[in-house]
């Protein structure tokens, strides 16, 4: 059997019309886009171009789009450039025990630096309980951070509902790491101040990222030496990557319905035979999307279970591809589950260019391995 690659919420395969337009540029507009000369000036207006694209395919504003290297510095330029920002404004900052370890991290480093952090609560489905929310929204609360679909379970917070309750509180901003979410599920940004996106999470290509921030909102940068793309993120413009990006964002979009619905009809029968097979528990949930399924399977230590399909050549994860070496899952301890569950846990994530034949091959993996162990 061929590689059956389910890891897509690691990383994704490069689009190739993607990977054909950054080797163009590359090639073409090689020119430093700060250079005030007639290759620098083209390269810049690519560059604006590509912006353009992406402030319409996000309904917002050119100016609102920072492209960064990836994910991970989106997040610490949303955390940061809003604390060194804002001093005084409050020492408050609310989230979930959902979070990237991007997030998860800052706000450690933060808390040492005398900032209180606050984790929300979440229903029995891993959603966030709006009431607890309300109840610990106050003036001192300059940020709430809260993932818009968590890696490990695909599970969807309400991020637009959130918002809505959040907008009352002037002083509050509201950051939503939207890295699992774009190009699976339609966004919209109305209720929300900044958002994170992740070019290799959308079939594009890795160095590349982008935070939107909206224009009332005030951060310092975290990468200093003048202005560049924007004066928020210093740093030669790298053509290639954000034009590259722009492409991908845009092919990540088209046709997201008909994707998505591939996505449902695989997912549900993938689950449906899963839970046919004994000592194994789905631990996503009626709220995931359907493009991440995580399971336990009981008396099977979950790098065991990696490596046995990887021997046939089916790759998972165990839990989010940049979290800490644990031997348990964080986001399912949160979630209620005990060890026994969170030390046995895998993810399956699946693409629209998955197949039926993938997954057939993948249940049947799965059974002769739990016979056999």
């Amino acid at each position: 059997m061929k590689d059956v690659y389910l890891d897509y919420s690691a990383t994704t395969p490069c689009n190739s019309e993607v990977l054909d337009t950054y080797i163009k540029v590359v090639n073409k507009y090689y020119a430093n886009p700060n250079s005030l000369h007639k290759l620098g000036v083209e390269a810049k207006e690519l560059i604006l171009s590509a912006t353009k694209q992406v402030a319409n395919l996000l309904a917002v504003k050119e100016s609102e789009i920072i492209f960064t290297s990836g994910a991970t510095e989106s997040n610490n330029l949303a955390i940061y450039g809003l604390i060194n920002k804002y001093p005084n404004r409050g020492k408050h900052i609310l989230t979930t025990h959902l979070e990237h370890s991007s997030i998860n991290e800052s706000l450690k480093y933060l808390e040492k630096r005398g900032y209180i952090i606050d984790y929300l609560k979440l229903d029995k489905f891993g959603k966030v309980d709006i009431n607890d929310l309300k109840s610990k929204l106050n003036n001192d609360v300059i940020l709430v951070t809260i993932a818009h679909v968590n890696s490990e379970t695909g599970i969807v917070q309400d991020v637009n509902e959130i918002g809505k309750i959040i907008k009352d509180y002037k002083q509050t901003t509201f950051h939503v790491d939207g890295t699992q979410a774009i190009g699976k599920i339609k966004v919209k940004l109305d209720n929300i101040d900044m958002y994170t996106i992740s070019s290799h999470k959308i079939y594009g290509i890795k160095g590349v990222g982008i935070l939107v921030k909206k224009e009332n909102i005030d951060i310092d940068p975290i990468i200093h030496g003048g202005k560049s793309q924007t004066i928020f993120r210093s740093g030669t413009p790298a053509s290639g990557l954000i034009v590259a990006m722009s492409k991908a964002l845009r092919l990540a979009l088209f046709d997201i319905d008909n994707k998505y619905n591939h996505v449902k009809e695989l997912s549900d029968y993938l689950k449906e035979n899963l839970k046919n097979i004994n000592n194994l528990v789905i631990n996503s949930n009626q709220n995931s999307i359907p493009h991440i399924v995580n399971i336990s399977v009981f008396g099977i230590k979950s790098e065991t279970l990696q490596h046995s399909l990887e021997l046939k050549n089916i790759y998972v994860s165990t839990k989010t591809a940049c979290s800490k070496d644990s031997q348990k899952s964080e986001a399912l301890e949160a979630l209620g589950f005990d060890d026994n569950i969170s030390k046995h846990s895998i993810r399956i994530s699946i693409s629209y260019l998955t197949t039926k034949e993938e997954i057939d091959y993948l249940i049947e993996s799965l059974k002769d391995i739990i016979n056999n162990i």
